[in-house]
């Protein structure tokens, strides 16, 4: 039996970025489409094979660590970014202040997708879901920038609804509207408590 499993959902993408430097900002630019090679997004500062560990692997890692980066794109979903910005009080969230890479429509609780699921797309690209991406203060700046008054409560309202990290598993071309098969892996839950 296969280890991942088709399911019934696919995702249609309709929005695409990149980020040129992160020394600047985190925001990025919107495309209409992405060449990715394994270690990314073509000239992205994100792109790499390995990168510097970061807090959120503090437990594992030394700050600075050089670690595989399975953190190479942002992928978030347009319900559950409606659904921020409608807690945000706001008529939408533009992708580009959270420095997305991609944004999907069609999987319901896309966030909480299981880490290891794959997105597939008609032409071979596939993406793996790393984990779901934490809302953190710098997007939260972004928006209070763009939205003066509303990026206090981003982090707060994002919770849960901020979509996943991920990386290329198999290279090619992604355009808008292009649809990503979702595979999940042939796993039973782990049953054990969180400590």
């Amino acid at each position: 039996m296969p280890a991942l499993i088709p399911t019934e959902y696919s995702a249609t993408i309709t929005w695409l970025g990149v980020t040129p430097d992160r020394g600047e900002t985190m925001c990025s630019e919107a495309r209409d489409a992405v060449d990715l090679a394994y270690e990314g997004i073509r000239d992205e500062a994100r792109s790499g094979l390995t990168r510097l560990s970061c807090p959120r692997v503090s437990n594992q890692y030394p700050q600075g660590t050089e670690i595989r980066n399975v953190r190479q794109l942002s992928v978030l979903s347009a319900e559950e970014l409606a659904d921020v910005a409608k807690a945000l009080e706001l008529d939408q969230i533009d992708p580009a202040w959270l420095g997305a890479s991609m944004i999907v429509e069609g999987i319901p609780n896309f966030t909480h997708v299981p880490p290891s699921s794959r997105l597939l797309a008609e032409n071979g690209t596939c993406l793996v879901v790393d984990m779901e991406n934490r809302p953190c203060n710098i997007t939260g700046r972004e928006v209070e920038r763009a939205r003066p008054g509303h990026g206090i409560r981003y982090k707060q309202a994002a919770q849960g609804k901020r979509g996943v990290t991920a990386w290329v598993e198999h290279i090619g071309h992604l355009e808008i509207g292009d649809q990503l098969r979702l595979f999940v892996p042939a796993q039973p839950d782990w049953g054990v408590a969180r400590g």
